[in-house]
């Protein structure tokens, strides 16, 4: 297929723009000792953060005419084609990834160089397979293979997909209904979901390795920051 002069500076400009979105996760490489298998990864993990890029850096979001025009669909299919591109890339990576993990174990700092020794944890935080690996995660945080801190964002996902609450309060919920009046999907406003010890959770981050406190982390995603139970999520309305 020909693509028009248009479509080709669009296509670049596109391409340039998720780079750039990626940059800072390369600025501090290392050597690994398995070049190979690096390579692999950075790709793994390229085509991870691609989807969700689009979808949520405002860098590329709020340019939709551009996107959709790279991307070859109209601007109105955008809501529904990259979340199902998005989760189809996701269940590839994750198969290939279940092969690496199981030849190599967890391809951390030792075998892969930094960042890349952050691209397996990326995938596993975007699946269904976090109770499986997080084993794993924890002995590779604890070994120095990988920052303890991306450990205890993990640790916090599986806890909340649980019911139970967070350590660290890297994990924000928000839910919605549908009002029987007037059949509209009316919004519960985001929030940070319960944390085990609010009082104490900032110098519990600060031990991690985390460089924020949790009000930073609510600030980030728009978000007021408030103390909210278990209990009080219970009570919330969601379907």
């Amino acid at each position: 297929m020909l693509l028009s002069c248009s479509n080709w500076m669009q296509m670049n400009r596109l391409r340039f723009l998720i780079l750039l979105a990626l940059l800072p996760q390369f600025a501090a490489a290392q050597s690994p000792k398995n070049p190979r298998l690096k390579h692999e990864l950075d790709s793994l993990h390229a085509a991870d953060q691609k989807w969700r890029i689009l979808l949520f850096d405002p860098r590329v979001s709020r340019r939709p005419d551009s996107v959709a025009r790279a991307l070859g669909v109209t601007r109105e299919s955008l809501p529904t084609y990259i979340p199902t591109q998005m989760l189809r890339t996701d269940s590839a990576n994750q198969v290939r990834l279940r092969a690496i993990l199981k030849q190599y174990g967890y391809p951390g700092k030792s075998l892969v160089g930094t960042p890349t020794n952050e691209a397996a944890w990326s995938i596993i935080q975007h699946s269904q397979d976090i109770k499986t690996y997080l084993p794993l995660i924890r002995t590779a945080a604890k070994r120095g293979e990988l920052p303890f801190y991306l450990y205890g964002q993990m640790l916090d996902r599986q806890l909340m997909r649980e019911g139970k609450e967070q350590l660290y309060g890297t994990q924000a919920m928000g839910y919605s209904n549908t009002n029987p009046a007037t059949g509209l999907r009316e919004g519960q406003p985001p929030f940070i979901w319960p944390i085990k010890n609010a009082a104490q959770v900032n110098e519990l981050r600060k031990k991690a390795g985390f460089s924020d406190t949790v009000e930073q982390v609510a600030a980030s995603l728009g978000i007021t920051y408030r103390v909210v139970t278990l209990e009080e999520v219970a009570r919330m309305p969601k379907n």
